[in-house]
């Protein structure tokens, strides 16, 4: 099986391979510069994809309880998200 990296929060610590979530400060010590880097980029990975969320679920109130396969959610909030795209002129 392939597995594509995933960035993630730090609720996914530990959590199996392919999954990149911040890197915590150690105890007593600071980040080292790449370590910083990732991390900002990882918050602004973050940021737009909960905007995006943020925008869907308020807009779209069906999606807020939606309890379909995965792939069905995932179609039909592309299709809102290209909705959003038109109406906005951008999702994030």
């Amino acid at each position: 099986m392939v597995r594509h990296p995933t960035l993630t929060d730090l609720g996914y610590e530990n959590a199996g391979e392919g999954l990149r979530h911040p890197v915590k400060k150690p105890r007593g010590g600071e980040l080292t510069e790449p370590d910083k880097a990732f991390n900002a980029l990882i918050r602004g990975v973050h940021g737009v994809a909960e905007r995006a969320n943020a925008l869907l679920k308020v807009t779209f109130k069906a999606l807020r309880r939606v309890s379909l396969d995965p792939a069905a959610i995932t179609r039909i909030a592309r299709a809102a998200l290209v909705l959003l795209q038109l109406e906005h002129g951008r999702t994030a």
